[in-house]
């Protein structure tokens, strides 16, 4: 049996979009985004008190890209994942974990705008910066998603896989900080992979079950 833990639009919906695409049994214990993930109940889960954190087979799994990197190698090593003799094997690998990067000014700018409850704790500099480095990643998406010698409609040659889940979930918290107005390619392969069925079970049930309470949160001038 398989347990994703797991707090609504956090990285935890990566592996919770993954587990929809993989079509296998699952259950989903859902936290709040708070101090009770520093429980040692929780920490005995994943030590550093964040999501995802995976049961499966008695074993306790985190962090995301080795937690797509186990499933996909068990359930779905051609379709999902690519294997070592797959020609996009190194390309699966890059961009599956490029996702982090996507994520960590994602979660900086998270932290700016949602976490810090006082205007005074938050930094217009350091907004600025993180959102002009999601817009750098935007950039290296747009470049992938435009080569010249082939129309993309997924980042690998070979067709959709959890390379797009993985980039593909962190966009969507990205997207709340930087728009994809200059990055036409990325827009339409992302509105091609949000529109599966896979991706709609992963999004919150409900208004105010999430980090987020707009869709979108403008530059702060302090």
């Amino acid at each position: 049996m398989i347990t994703l833990h797991h707090c609504p639009q956090s990285r935890s919906m990566r592996t919770l979009w993954l587990l929809n695409e993989l079509d296998v049994p699952f259950a989903v214990n859902v936290h709040p985004f708070d101090k009770s993930l520093r429980r040692p109940e929780f920490l005995s889960l994943s030590p550093a008190g964040r999501v995802p954190a995976l049961e499966i087979d008695g074993e306790r799994m985190f962090e995301t890209g080795a937690i797509t990197q186990y499933l996909c190698e068990r359930f779905s090593p051609d379709r999902l994942g690519r294997g070592a003799a797959s020609m996009d094997r190194m390309a699966w690998l890059v961009w599956v974990h490029f996702a982090e990067t996507i994520s960590q000014h994602a979660a900086a700018l998270t932290q700016q705008h949602v976490v810090l409850y006082e205007d005074d704790m938050r930094s217009p500099i350091v907004m600025k910066l993180e959102a002009a480095r999601l817009r750098k990643c935007y950039d290296a998406l747009e470049a992938r998603l435009s080569t010249p010698l082939e129309n993309r409609d997924y980042l690998l040659t070979s067709g959709f896989s959890a390379a797009d889940i993985s980039v593909g979930q962190a966009v969507y918290m990205a997207r709340h900080f930087a728009a994809l107005d200059d990055h036409p390619e990325t827009a339409a392969w992302y509105q091609r992979i949000s529109e599966r069925a896979g991706f709609q079970n992963s999004l919150p049930a409900g208004d105010g079950d999430g980090l987020y309470t707009q869709d979108f949160y403008p530059p702060w001038e302090g």
